[in-house]
């Protein structure tokens, strides 16, 4: 569908209530501009192949926009199992975007690293892990503070396959993430955790979508952010399980830690089930830091701000205990820490 002749969605849609689509534009609504685009370099032997732009097709209006702005567009096939491949995205000019197709046919663990200073940034990733494949993947937005990020993904895991989803917001001034994936076929598998650390004015809206096809299949999705200042974060997550897709287990949990008075968080998880023996769970939760943790961690010696940062520390890497493989749980809990300890001395 062509972006020009989509209509603006209303903000009774559930995706955009809490972050409009004029919000997250980088200009005006009905124009699309030119476009810098967001440079993806590796740190291993495997090559990007830069591939042309396909003919617009999505009915949504996020990922319509990013196809009809063009960037770069770029696609890795993983066809035998290797090192943990680094891939650094790198940003800049006014308005930046980029497209990247992960084709994951062996088993693996990819990092991807956002950085720069535009203004606006949009990222459209989209993935397929064949069958029988254990993938592991992570995604690190350490973005400039004053830039605006609409990111947008689309997985497809095949019959006993595994997907590990890790991601980690601590840049962007104004965020906006649309995170989909399809379990494809019996036995798939996705453990998925988003973790956000919210401060000053930050907006970070982060809606993730699991869809369940098939029976025997399983899907873990954990949010927990720590919102200061002002910031406000929001964790929209939508479970579906087709009709017939018995023995599915299915479960979605949020947790927010509010550490000022103006800070915000909304927490909404859904559940559409429509077959009738299966497992669905969903649970969410919001509060301040706990006075008691404070005056134990303050009684052995810690200064107030030393003790909310050791529990703010120990809440963001909680959302990582869902994940299985080491490597990427140890390399998103030390880029955490080390955002942790650079605030702390701010």
């Amino acid at each position: 569908m062509i972006y020009q002749k989509m209509a603006i969605p209303p903000r009774s849609e559930h995706l955009w209530r809490y972050t409009p689509w004029p919000r997250i534009h980088p200009s005006s609504t009905d124009e699309v501009p030119e476009v810098d685009d967001v440079v993806f370099s590796l740190s291993t032997e495997h090559e990007l192949e830069s591939v042309s732009h396909s003919a617009t097709t999505h009915d949504d209006i996020a990922r319509a926009f990013l196809q009809s702005a063009g960037g770069s567009n770029n696609r890795l096939i993983i066809s035998e199992e290797s090192e943990p491949i680094h891939i650094d995205a790198r940003a800049s000019g006014h308005v930046a975007v980029g497209h990247l197709h992960l084709d994951v046919k062996a088993s693996c663990v990819v990092l991807i690293h956002l950085s720069g200073e535009p203004e606006w940034v949009g990222i459209h990733i989209t993935g397929k892990v064949h069958p029988n494949v254990q993938f592991s993947f992570g995604f690190i937005n350490e973005l400039d503070s004053n830039t605006k990020f609409l990111r947008c993904e689309d997985w497809i895991v095949e019959r006993d396959a595994e997907l590990e989803h890790a991601t980690l917001s601590i840049g962007g001034f104004r965020c906006k993430s649309d995170l989909r994936s399809t379990l494809n076929g019996t036995g798939s598998t996705i453990r998925q955790s988003v973790t956000a650390n919210a401060v000053g004015s930050r907006h970070d809206d982060e809606h993730v979508e699991i869809h369940h096809l098939h029976g025997h299949t399983n899907s873990d999705l954990v949010m927990n952010s720590a919102c200061s200042g002002s910031s406000h974060f929001i964790a929209t997550g939508l479970l579906t399980i087709a009709e017939g897709a018995n023995k599915t287990d299915a479960s979605q949990v949020f947790r927010n830690l509010l550490l000022s008075e103006k800070a915000r968080a909304e927490a909404i998880p859904e559940l559409e089930v429509l077959a009738d023996d299966v497992s669905a769970a969903h649970g969410a939760a919001t509060a301040p830091v706990d006075q008691n943790q404070m005056h134990y961690l303050m009684s052995r010696g810690l200064s107030p701000d030393e003790s909310q940062s050791l529990i703010v520390s120990g809440f963001l890497l909680n959302a990582f205990s869902n994940l299985s493989n080491k490597y990427l749980t140890e390399e998103m809990k030390t880029r955490l820490t080390v955002h942790l300890e650079c605030e702390l001395k701010r």
